[in-house]
């Protein structure tokens, strides 16, 4: 359950509190029930997050060596800090990530989504397959978050191979010869990032004149790399690809009865890229009549949240608008909410309204797949092509 857990959201047998073990021996108290999940996450003092990042496989020698040689060094800084540091670190980001400059964005990125609907519906009319995941929705948060906090000079195709080796190394079922393959891959690529964290200007420079070292720079530039615009493209594939098999909602969309955000906000519940969290406990306590030692690992499942009947009217199906559409935690709660949430909202928005007429008259060829994982989706592709007979 624990690396598929999108594909057990609506099994009702699961209770609000339960013991799962893993791929090496450890147990998780896996919390299910909306108001417990919110409970842990606003309670930081009880529940912290600093396990947040820790590699659900644990590192080999051989691995560990690997990104050592590479100095490799992630402190505590955004998600994973429940230091002192972390208000003003997360101050710091949330400027650069302030509701305005996303929005001055919105103009350079509806023209470049415009133009690539244009070529993909072009590309469909000629009988071709297209892939939305490769071909418009897997760089544009990079290239929008690139543009917000000048993120380093790096090929955009390197920046997204780092971002899932990252994503797959700290958060997947792992045998020890492919940690140690992403290990180098994602090595190497700290090597940019500590060199661009000692130079670099926007979001590295205001972190540096604040005071705070170069591997704090680093981890926060790490983290936004990945959660920042790696789950982002995932959840534009996820949410295209739920949308090709609502025609009542594109046809919604086509005559304004059905509002963008609201079709945003029910992918962010039923298709949330981020599907489990993690916390650990500090103390001793209890959790929805369920004993919880001190030290325990806590698996947030925010995906089967989002479904919860005492939360919203109807948990599985895509009504947007409909009450309690909004209350999902996709993007987390408490001090640790999501800084860019207001950012990936908006470019959502921009994609559903940009791009949902392609999905009109189309048949999916190949879904999105996505590989065992323990918090994120990584869709690999989202190809369709037009159907037979279907108007051009």
């Amino acid at each position: 359950m624990l690396f598929r857990s999108w594909a057990q959201v609506t099994d009702p047998a699961w209770p609000d509190v339960a013991r799962v073990p893993d791929h090496v021996g450890g147990t998780h108290l896996v919390v299910t029930r909306h108001a417990l999940v919110r409970q842990v996450l606003a309670d930081p003092v009880t529940y912290r997050p600093d396990n947040a990042l820790d590699a659900v496989t644990p590192m080999p020698v051989t691995a560990l060596r690997v990104l050592a040689g590479h100095r490799f060094r992630l402190p505590p800084t955004l998600a994973n800090n429940s230091g002192a540091s972390h208000p003003q670190i997360r101050a710091i980001v949330a400027d650069a990530l302030h509701p305005a400059r996303v929005a001055a964005q919105r103009p350079w990125l509806t023209a470049l989504v415009r133009d690539r609907v244009a070529r993909l519906g072009a590309a469909l009319d000629a009988g071709e397959p297209v892939d939305l995941y490769a071909d418009l929705a897997a760089d544009l948060p990079l290239l929008v978050l690139a543009r917000l906090v000048e993120l380093p000079d790096a090929p955009v195709g390197a920046v997204k191979e780092f971002a899932r080796a990252a994503l797959e190394l700290f958060w997947a079922p792992l045998d020890v010869d492919r940690q140690v393959t992403l290990a180098a891959e994602v090595g190497r690529f700290h090597r940019v990032l500590r060199d661009f964290a000692t130079t670099g200007g926007g979001l590295a420079a205001e972190l540096r004149a604040a005071g705070h070292p170069p591997d704090v720079v680093v981890g926060a530039l790490f983290f936004l790399l990945v959660a920042g615009q790696e789950t982002t493209s995932q959840f534009l594939t996820l949410l295209l690809h739920r949308l090709a098999g609502e025609p009542a909602v594109r046809a919604g969309l086509r005559t304004g009865e059905v509002a963008v955000a609201d079709v945003v906000e029910e992918g962010l519940r039923l298709e949330p890229p981020i599907v489990t969290w993690r916390r650990v406990a500090a103390t001793d306590s209890t959790l929805g009549g369920t004993a919880v030692p001190a030290g325990s690992s806590l698996v947030l499942w925010l995906g089967r949240a989002g479904r919860d009947p005492a939360v919203v009217q109807s948990p599985d199906e895509f009504l947007p608008g409909q009450r309690g559409s909004r209350r999902h935690l996709a993007f987390g709660a408490g001090a640790h909410r999501c800084v860019g949430d207001v950012l990936a909202r908006m470019e959502a928005a921009v994609v559903v309204a940009e791009a949902a007429p392609l999905l009109d008259g189309v048949r999916v060829v190949r879904p999105p797949w996505c590989p065992d994982n323990l918090t994120f989706r990584m869709p690999d592709a989202f190809v369709v092509r037009r159907s037979s007979g279907a108007p051009a």
